[in-house]
C-alpha cells in the first residue's frame, strides 16, 4: 500500500478538482433551492369517553376515567392523516393552487397541489405520546396556518366521527318517541294501567333524547391542542451549511479512494 503523504503529493490536483467540482455543484443546487420554513403544531388525544353518555350522567363512572386519550387513541388519527381529504380541504381554504403557482387549471391544479401540501407535511406521534403536525412552506408566515389548519381538519373529522354514534342514537329515539306519541293520542280506550305505561315510556325517551342532545350539542373534541404552530425566525431547509460540509468530507474520501485505485497498478 502507498504512502498516503505520497499519494496525495502525486494525485493532489485531481483530488483538489474533485472537491471543488463537488462542493461548486452541491452548493449552486443547494443556493437554488428556495427556503423553506417549518411550523409545528402540537396536540394531545382527549378521551374518547368524553362522547359516552354514562361518563357525564353517572357520577360514580365519571371519576374512573381521564380526561385525555392514550397515545394509541392516535393511531386512527395517524390513518386519516394519509388521505388526501385533509389536504384538499386546507388547499381550497387557503387558494394553495395560487401559491404554489400551479401551471394547470381546474381540477389538476387542486389535487396537484393538495400533492405538494401533502409532500410538505409530516403528521407523527411523538415519543410523549403527542400528536405533531409539521409543515413546511417558503412563507414563513403561511407555514404555521397550514399547520394548525390541518390540525383543525384532524380534529374536525375525528369530531364528527366520535359524535356520529350519538347523533344516530338520538335519531332512533326521536322517532321512537314519535311512534310512542302516536300510539298514546290514539289510545283514549286504553285501560289506565296501559296508558301509563306509554307515558311513562315516553318520559323515559324524553329524559333519554335530552341527554344525547346535550351530547350531540357539546361535541366533545377528540384531539386537545396544546401548542399552535407560530412562524419561525429562521428557514428549517435547505441546511445550505450541513450540506457543503458533508459534501466537502464525502469529496474529499471519493477523491483519496479513486486515487488509491486508479494508483494501485503503479504500486504493483
Amino acid at each position: 500500500m502507498p504512502d498516503i503523504t505520497d499519494l496525495i503529493g502525486r494525485w493532489w490536483k485531481q483530488m483538489l478538482g474533485v472537491f471543488l467540482l463537488s462542493v461548486l455543484a452541491v452548493g449552486v443546487i443547494t443556493f437554488l433551492k428556495p427556503r423553506q420554513y417549518l411550523s409545528i403544531a402540537t396536540a394531545v388525544p382527549a378521551s374518547s369517553f368524553a362522547a359516552d353518555k354514562s361518563k357525564i350522567f353517572s357520577d360514580n363512572v365519571q371519576s374512573l376515567y381521564s380526561a385525555l386519550g392514550t397515545p394509541d387513541d392516535l393511531d386512527r388519527v395517524l390513518g386519516t392523516s394519509k388521505l388526501d381529504t385533509v389536504y384538499l380541504a386546507v388547499t381550497d381554504a387557503f387558494n394553495l393552487f395560487d401559491h404554489y403557482k400551479m401551471k394547470e387549471t381546474g381540477p389538476s391544479a387542486r389535487i396537484r397541489a393538495a400533492w405538494r401540501l401533502k409532500k410538505n407535511t409530516t403528521v407523527m406521534k411523538s415519543e410523549y405520546g403527542e400528536l405533531k403536525v409539521k409543515t413546511w412552506d417558503t412563507d414563513k408566515d403561511l407555514a404555521p396556518q397550514l399547520a394548525n389548519a390541518l390540525m383543525n381538519q384532524l380534529q374536525s373529522i375525528h369530531q364528527h366521527l366520535q359524535s356520529a354514534g350519538n347523533e344516530a342514537t338520538l335519531y332512533g329515539l326521536i322517532k321512537g318517541k314519535k311512534r310512542l306519541q302516536v300510539r298514546l293520542d290514539s289510545a283514549a280506550g286504553l285501560v289506565p294501567d296501559n296508558k301509563n305505561q306509554l307515558q311513562n315510556q315516553v318520559l323515559q325517551y324524553e329524559k333519554l333524547i335530552s341527554e344525547y342532545q346535550l351530547l350531540v350539542d357539546s361535541k366533545p373534541p377528540s384531539l386537545i391542542v396544546v401548542e399552535k404552530a407560530t412562524a419561525s425566525l429562521h428557514p428549517d431547509k435547505p441546511q445550505r451549511v450541513k450540506i457543503l460540509v458533508a459534501t466537502a468530507l464525502l469529496s474529499l474520501l471519493f477523491s483519496l479512494l479513486a486515487a488509491l485505485v486508479l494508483d494501485r497498478p503503479k504500486a504493483v
